[in-house]
């Protein structure tokens, strides 16, 4: 192994380390819907029950919280939901469904002569660029929601080699 390369060492296999949107939101469990709904619903609640310890001036202003808790709430939760759903195609976390159904995707892609991670629509240096960009920025999402929605040949799976 020269100096410019290092190995992915996960405790699980690595799917893909820069899953496309479409993928992620595709593989998220029953755990993850959960989640989101839990985090939508949650964030009212805890604004109606600090409600009840100190009410609010009017019912106006209580309506117009309760939305704005709401739609927090469900951003929250899907942001949540997605890097969950990363770090499985990471292998940062448990992924034999994950596994399953990425192997069982690829080998139809294959047959059908598609390319594995779709078509690119870039040019070389674009998809190098989208590439560096969206790798990992599930990590990211307390400064920017960012997320892979461009096809490319940048990914990388268990025991392939990363540039530094």
């Amino acid at each position: 192994m020269s100096s410019a390369e290092q190995y992915v060492r996960t405790e699980h296999p690595v799917i893909d380390s820069d899953p496309h949107f479409k993928r992620v939101v595709r593989y998220m469990r029953g755990s993850d819907y959960a989640a989101w709904g839990t985090l939508t619903v949650g964030a009212p609640a805890v604004l109606l029950a600090l409600e009840r310890i100190r009410p609010a001036a009017g019912p106006k202003g209580i309506n117009v919280a309760l939305g704005v808790a709401t739609a927090m709430g469900f951003m929250g939760g899907f942001l949540y939901s997605y890097q969950k759903s990363s770090l499985r195609f990471w292998g940062w976390e448990e992924n034999a469904r994950e596994q399953a159904m990425n192997r069982k995707e690829m080998d139809a892609r294959a047959a059908a002569g598609l390319p594995a991670y779709g078509e690119p629509t870039m040019d070389e240096a674009a998809q190098a660029a989208a590439a560096r960009n969206s790798k990992f920025a599930a990590l990211k999402f307390a400064a920017i929601p960012y997320f892979n929605t461009t096809n490319h040949k940048y990914h990388l799976s268990e025991n392939t080699s990363i540039d530094k």
